[in-house]
């Protein structure tokens, strides 16, 4: 009997740990996505495994024009947008927790703890969040205000998710390097907004330390290549003809995103979205 009750209690702890783990991978997961550009535009409640990864990955994509509403399916909705995937992720978290809630409805402690790890949820992934945009923008301390007037002027401009990041690591002093990541030219007024912003986060990110260091820890962070649907379908198209050179190519290319690669890869790999594919 002793035996059986310590057999319980133990799985009841079990249990309640594996619900703590799980929060914390799929937390980091969602904030990890986001810091690429990847969007999950299938992400249902019941696509979430407790290992800490997602499932369905038909309908996925990267963001390439940033929108925090992009979807890379016509069949998701705003609810699985780019932006809103956390909101997603805790939906599924709640069924998880629900699922396994009535396994210790006889442990009245476990049971409070388990809740407790439910509710603090979106806090866990709110940290997350201001911790990765943090690191992607080279800061010791996240700063709310630089990084909504950051998001909103991306939008104004139009800019590459990718390219943007990536051209910001290098702190530049002058918006015209940031501009090779613009879809469209901006206004004199959005250009100002652009170079009050730089400059008071360059102050930040100089408070910082060295910034060559903190440059070289950013491209850490921010991927140089990124999968580009343009790019990837004349590879497939050329595999189903039995030709996989392509398809190698883009394995290289992408088994080291964050590395400069040769100025070959460069010209081909590091561009922006072609009019003819909007």
């Amino acid at each position: 009997y002793k035996n059986d009750i310590n057999q319980t209690l133990s799985f009841t702890v079990q249990l309640v740990e594996l619900a703590r783990l799980f929060r914390d991978r799929l937390t980091l997961l969602v904030a990890n996505w986001i810091r690429i550009g990847y969007c999950q535009g299938n992400f249902n409640s019941d696509n979430c495994a407790a290992g800490g990864f997602t499932l369905d990955y038909g309908p996925f994509g990267f963001c390439e024009l940033f929108e925090p509403w992009f979807q890379p399916w016509t069949g998701g909705g705003d609810h699985f947008s780019f932006f809103n995937q956390p909101v997603a992720a805790e939906a599924n978290y709640q069924m998880f927790c629900a699922a396994i809630r009535p396994l210790l409805v006889d442990n009245t402690e476990s049971l409070a703890r388990l809740d407790q790890i439910r509710d603090d949820f979106s806090k866990v992934m709110r940290q997350e969040i201001e911790v990765m945009w943090s690191k992607k923008l080279g800061m010791n301390s996240y700063d709310a205000t630089l990084v909504n007037e950051l998001l909103q002027l991306m939008v104004l401009s139009k800019v590459d998710y990718t390219i943007f990041f990536r051209k910001l690591s290098d702190i530049p002093d002058q918006l015209i390097t940031l501009k090779e990541s613009f879809y469209l030219p901006s206004s004199e007024q959005v250009d100002a907004q652009w170079g009050h912003w730089l400059q008071r986060w360059r102050d930040h990110v100089v408070s910082c330390g060295d910034l060559r260091m903190t440059s070289a820890a950013m491209k850490l962070i921010n991927p140089k290549y990124t999968w580009r649907e343009w790019l990837i379908a004349p590879a497939y198209k050329k595999a189903e003809q039995g030709d996989y050179s392509l398809i190698k190519e883009l394995q290289n290319v992408f088994s080291n995103p964050y590395d400069e690669q040769s100025s070959e890869v460069e010209r081909k790999y590091d561009l922006l979205k072609p009019k003819e594919f909007f």
